[in-house]
């Protein structure tokens, strides 16, 4: 009968010292596994010690406004030294400056950028950033939060040393509105609205003042374009060359400069040998330096609003008061902001951000002057001009040349500008005569002029034919020809024309025909303006000036008086700032 071995049954000795030698084996790799696993343990725990006590790492991307950058540090460095925590990671502040622009136009595409231009948080150092980007962008990802970090309203800014004790009390007093050749007591200039929320809030803050004190739209367009042409002539590409501008670096009278109160600051610590002194008006635009998120993931946005909470706690506000900001409250700190450099506590009242619509607006109207001119300019020197101005004791002729020539400069150095005059048979058969071909007034002529002198001495010495009709018709096609054959799409290519009569050229071209030949050269895509300023008693068809001017997208003014053409000249040039772009008949006395 067999033996039975059950789960207790002995077993023989040599069976069970076998067995004990396995066992000891096995009881060998047991231990070996435990070392195996305490040193895993231990490398785990070193590399989680490694990480502040934190699973792992979320790295906060956070773009800031350059001037901002020490102050949102500042806040980081804090913020990271105490172990934040979002689903166990450890969120990590990384802060770095981005121009604001840079930022916007990388996102719209809309424009040139410079840098790494992504980012978890934007802190851009105006709330029209976003706004444009809404605008122009619809579908990006940016969250408002509605918080700002802080504010720093616009100001003026003069070296110290040129600073009296007049001030102007609106934007209105602080850039020129008026006609060419307008005595100005000095130079305003901005950093370039394109690219600076300063600059563009310039414009703003402009446009508002002189839409309160205009009688009519030609009034405000007029005043408008001329204040953007001023503008224009010294504005600076960026802040640095602002400071340079101030500093009068640039071999120029130190201007009265538009610049946030905190970079009147910035300008102060950097030329302590020579400050600025800020200047105040009655209202005026803030930077607000909002607070942006630019994710949708659930751990960055909520890493986000943990960062956020930081920068506006109380014991952190004294980060940007040392940089020359106010907080949301506009408190500052007079220690830094010192009375000696002309700071105030009392802000002035301030006005709305613009809207997107204002915003559009503003930068459309400042690239089209921007954009520089390419103008023929056509002076009749028919017998007529020969009459005398009443009041004046000098004739049509000589008040025409004397407005042209201050209408120069309007005018950037690389614009471009011609010459002809005319009336009938003026040039073997031909009714006009160039007197200077269409070329950068800062060109310079064969004998070494500029080509600028070069117009203003033609303009000083034009002379009327006593016997000399008005072929008008013929020396607009002729002019609109020219300007089709050498048409720069670089530039506003305009026909200026200036005269004192009616059409009057018996044979001669009538007006269907001319509106013929401009309808076969024109092209939407290649517009070319005729802006018509007519003159006298003699000009009584403004109905055809009309109908020509509306046919090319120009204008058409009529006066009794010369002495207001240089008015005109800059009301017929605020078409480039007119939605409507058609124009009309101006009015005069």
């Amino acid at each position: 009968m067999g033996r039975h071995r059950g789960k207790y049954a002995e077993e023989p000795s040599g069976e069970r010292q076998r067995r004990r030698g396995r066992g000891g084996a096995v009881a060998a790799l047991a231990g070996a596994l435990v070392i195996v696993l305490a040193i895993v343990a231990a490398g785990v725990y070193v590399l989680v010690d490694r990480s502040d006590g934190c699973g792992s790492q979320l790295d906060l991307d956070v773009a800031v406004a350059p001037e901002m950058a020490p102050a949102v540090q500042a806040v980081a460095d804090g913020f990271n030294e105490e172990e934040n925590t979002v689903d166990g990671q450890c969120v990590r502040v990384d802060v770095r400056q981005a121009d604001p622009a840079d930022v916007a136009y990388a996102i719209t595409g809309s424009g040139a950028t410079m840098g790494d231009t992504e980012s978890d948080v934007w802190i851009p150092d105006s709330s029209v950033w976003p706004r444009l980007v809404q605008s122009e962008a619809g579908d990006a990802i940016i969250t408002e939060t509605g918080t700002s970090l802080a504010r720093s309203p616009l100001v003026l800014a003069e070296l110290e040393e040129h600073a009296d004790d007049s001030s102007e009390s609106s934007w209105e007093d602080v850039v020129p509105t008026g006609a060419p050749g307008e005595d100005q007591d000095r130079t305003v200039r901005v950093v370039d609205p394109v690219r600076s929320s300063t600059g563009l809030g310039t414009l703003y803050l402009l446009h508002g003042a002189l839409q309160e004190s205009s009688d009519d739209a030609d009034t405000f367009n007029a005043h408008m374009t001329a204040a953007l042409q001023s503008l224009h002539q010294g504005a600076s590409a960026d802040e640095e060359a602002a400071f340079l501008a101030l500093s009068g670096g640039d071999a120029e009278a130190p201007p009265l400069m538009v610049m946030s109160e905190q970079a009147v600051w910035r300008y102060n610590t950097l030329h302590s040998e020579a400050p600025a002194q800020a200047g105040y008006l009655d209202s005026t635009y803030y930077l607000d330096y909002p607070y942006v998120v630019r994710s949708e993931e659930s751990a960055v946005t909520r890493a986000a609003e943990e960062f956020r909470n930081a920068v506006r706690a109380d014991e952190n506000q004294e980060h940007f008061q040392s940089e020359g900001f106010r907080d949301t409250d506009d408190t500052m700190d007079a220690d830094v902001l010192s009375a000696d450099a002309g700071f105030q506590e009392d802000v002035p009242e301030e006005l709305p951000v613009p809207s997107e619509g204002s915003i559009d607006e503003l930068t459309r109207s400042w690239t089209q002057l921007k954009m520089d001119s390419r103008v023929l300019t056509i002076v009749d020197v028919s017998g007529s001009m020969l009459a005398e101005v009443p009041g004046t004791g000098m004739t049509r002729m000589q008040v025409t040349g004397a407005a042209a020539g201050d209408g120069l400069d309007m005018f950037t150095p690389t614009s471009e500008l011609g010459l002809w005059e005319f009336s009938t048979d003026v040039n073997d058969g031909l009714h006009h005569q160039e007197l200077a071909p269409v070329r950068e007034l800062q060109a310079t002529d064969d004998d070494g002029t500029e080509h600028r002198d070069t117009i203003a001495q033609e303009l000083d010495g034009l002379e009327p034919l006593p016997d000399g009709d008005t072929a008008l018709y013929e020396t607009y096609l002729a002019a609109y020809e020219e300007m089709s054959r050498t048409y720069r799409p670089d530039r506003t290519n305009v026909i200026l024309m200036l005269t004192d009569g009616d059409n009057d050229h018996p044979g001669g071209m009538d007006l269907d025909e001319l509106l013929d030949g401009i309808d076969e050269l024109s092209s939407p895509s290649r517009p070319i303006p005729i802006i018509t300023i007519a003159f006298g008693p003699e000009v009584e068809d403004v109905e055809s000036l009309q109908e020509i001017a509306a046919a090319t997208g120009g204008a058409a003014y009529r006066t009794e008086d010369p002495r207001e053409i240089g008015e005109i000249f800059v009301q017929a040039f605020s078409l480039r700032i007119d939605d409507s772009g058609t124009g009309g008949a101006g009015g005069g006395s």
